[in-house]
């Protein structure tokens, strides 16, 4: 009868644990779920194509002439899929160069993609 106190004590010491390791991060280990993480490689080609279509796509919704040049910096988070915001340079009609931020949401596996924001980027 000693044993069922002392195992219920042991499990709630087990589930503590687990609770405070989630509260406590991934310590640096792989992106965290629901959480945005930078994007270390916006050089990468896969990146440098999602600001492109970002872009693109922002153009022919709004009419507007935007050209994309490069991704600058970037943020990913981990959801069904994945959302990327991507700070990009793009150029008007004109010329004239200006930073955006694209929030683009992916699912590889149902070749679904959605540009769900597209904004002048805040000046610093």
């Amino acid at each position: 009868m000693a044993r069922i106190p002392l195992l219920l004590a042991l499990l709630l010491a087990v589930s503590a644990a687990a609770a405070a390791a989630q509260v406590g991060g991934n310590r640096g280990h792989g992106p965290l779920v629901g959480g945005w993480s930078p994007i270390t490689d916006v050089g990468d080609p896969h990146i440098q194509e999602l600001g492109g279509w970002a872009v693109e796509r922002h153009a022919s919704l709004s009419s507007d002439g935007l050209r994309f040049r490069r991704v600058t910096s970037g943020e990913q988070q981990v959801v069904s899929g994945m959302n990327y915001r991507l700070v990009v340079s793009a150029s008007d009609p004109a010329g004239a160069t200006a930073s955006y931020v694209a929030v683009v949401y992916e699912q590889s596996w149902t070749n679904t993609r959605q540009l769900t924001s597209f904004k002048p980027a805040a000046a610093h």
